[in-house]
């Protein structure tokens, strides 16, 4: 998945993942998801993750519902922009796999 960085806001996006509070890295890992990685160029940032659930829609509600998160992603939300301009998802776009190695 893909986003960009608000330019006045990178160094804060930053700081916050440098110091990810411990319930959000719980509540990810309660919703199957694994081996999470940012990556950061510029202001352009992607995201990679392992889901190894059964139920990835269901997973991703009671992640939502979560209240830890919900404050985390009220912080980290401000800071991102969709990677293009022309789209209706709030801020990480998913992207289309070219080529896969296993």
């Amino acid at each position: 998945m893909v986003c960009r960085m608000r330019p006045d806001k990178r160094e804060e996006y930053l700081a916050l993942h440098r110091d990810v509070w411990p319930g959000v890295e719980a509540m990810t890992r309660q919703g199957n998801i694994r081996n999470f990685s940012i990556y950061a160029i510029e202001d352009v940032l992607f995201g990679y993750y392992e889901y190894i659930g059964e139920d990835f829609d269901a997973d991703q509600r009671r992640m939502a519902a979560d209240p830890v998160l919900q404050e985390w992603w009220a912080r980290t939300a401000p800071c991102q922009l969709p990677f293009t301009a022309d789209t209706d998802v709030p801020n990480w776009q998913p992207l289309e796999e070219a080529w896969h190695l296993d």
